[in-house]
Formats: C-alpha cells, structure tokens, sequence
C-alpha cells in the first residue's frame, strides 16, 4: 500500500471547497433575506403600535379621529385606522401592509391600543 504525500492529497482535494461553497451559497443567502425581511416587518410593526398608543392617548383627550389617523399614516404610510367606544375607553385599531417585498406582499401588520376617556 502506497501513502500518498501531503502533496498529492491536496492536489486531489482542489476544488471541493468551492463546490461545497457554490451548493450552500443560496440556502446561507435565503437564510439571510427571510431574517431581514422578519426585521423589516418587526419594525413596521413596532412603528404601528407606537402609533396607535399615541393615537389612543389623542383621542382619549378629545381631539378628532382625523387627526388621530394623521398621526398614525405619518409613522406609518398605507396604514389605516378604526376607532372605537368600549365604556370609559377609547380603542384604536390600525392595520397596516407589511414592508418585506413581494416576498411577504399578502401579510398584514396589526396593532391596538386603548387609553381612558377624559371623563365627559
């Protein structure tokens, strides 16, 4: 039995690392773009709720639906927002469309608050 020299060993071994990096290199890169599209629509989503908390906040103290709707598509473009009267509280409800691309097209962001009515 012949032993091959450190040498010959490598010789015979070129090229597998650039193919095994060639198969893995699509898989690492869709890895990498689900995660940044999860970032983006957490954002959108962090964004939202701001949003709505201090849309909540602005109508608990009686300023208008309109302007508690401005507040919320200012932070966040495309979203929409429904109020509602539950006893002493004021909830807002905004949905807006999430920002991952083509990829996530049909998702939607949600986000709620509510905040105590000025006592009228």
């Amino acid at each position: 039995m012949r032993c091959r020299s450190a040498a010959e060993r490598v010789h015979t071994d070129s090229g597998s690392v650039t193919a095994e990096f060639a198969a893995v290199l699509p898989a690492a890169l869709l890895v990498l773009a689900m995660a940044l599209m999860g970032m983006q629509v957490a954002g959108v989503h962090l964004r939202l709720q701001d949003a709505v908390a201090d849309a909540a906040r602005s109508l608990g103290r009686g300023d208008s639906a309109s302007s508690a709707a401005a507040l919320v598509s200012r932070a966040v473009p495309g979203a929409r927002l429904a109020v509602s009267v539950r006893d002493e509280l004021v909830c807002a409800d905004a949905t807006a469309p999430s920002a991952g691309g083509a990829l996530l097209a049909g998702l939607t962001v949600t986000a709620t608050s509510c905040a105590l009515t000025g006592g009228e």
